[in-house]
């Protein structure tokens, strides 16, 4: 008889010394996951998120990972953190807080993580922004309405709302932080995220419809 390993691409994590639970993905029904993605752990995906072939959503080692409703995971995205507990304690500089809970990543409303794109967390970004295709967040916040232009680097720092990281840039100090330019009305890229959202959102229905339709006639 020939070994066979399953390929299962959600799953829950395993117990190890820094995280005792072992988690099942939470799931909205309305939500839709490729077959070649994986979400892993304590994962909680909220409505109409997309996640695209090849993103890693890994809540195993720093945990929670929350991701809100319309948002998009584009192809080969990496969400994941630090060690967010130590002994059964929480690391508290490995986690960020929101509404009193605490979280190793944190993804808001209506965000889009552009293709190849990592936010690792502690992290939190917030709705309505856009992170571009190869950039990284890494230790660090992100206000509403931002954009993180492609390849830019955002580590340490906390990016106030309504601005933009020009491509490329290496945002690693607060004070470049709060110099980061206002997004105006004459930004290229200001409605490019509500653009993205919309799309991906339908992506996400059309594809769980599709799912639906191929289990029944299966």
């Amino acid at each position: 008889m020939n070994n066979v390993i399953a390929l299962h691409n959600i799953h829950a994590n395993v117990r190890a010394s820094f995280n005792f639970e072992e988690k099942t993905p939470q799931i909205d029904r309305t939500a839709y996951i490729h077959p070649l993605a994986a979400v892993i752990g304590n994962v909680h995906l909220g409505k109409r998120v997309m996640v695209a072939p090849a993103a890693s959503v890994r809540g195993d080692e720093g945990q929670p990972i929350w991701v809100s409703d319309d948002v998009n995971i584009q192809d080969c995205v990496v969400l994941h953190a630090l060690e967010t507990h130590a002994n059964g304690e929480l690391v508290r500089e490995a986690v960020v807080e929101v509404d009193g809970e605490f979280y190793g990543v944190y993804i808001s409303e209506r965000v889009s993580l552009a293709h190849q794109s990592q936010v690792h967390g502690p992290a939190f970004v917030g709705a309505d922004t856009f992170v571009g295709m190869q950039a990284l967040v890494f230790r660090a916040t992100v206000g509403k309405n931002c954009v993180i232009e492609p390849k830019a680097l955002v580590m340490g720092v906390n990016v106030p709302d309504n601005r933009y990281v020009p491509a490329g840039a290496l945002i690693t100090t607060q004070e470049a932080a709060d110099n980061l330019p206002t997004i105006s009305e004459a930004y290229p890229l200001k409605g490019l995220n509500k653009a993205v959202v919309n799309v991906n959102t339908e992506l996400a229905l059309g594809y769980r419809k599709q799912d639906n339709v191929i289990h029944l006639a299966a």
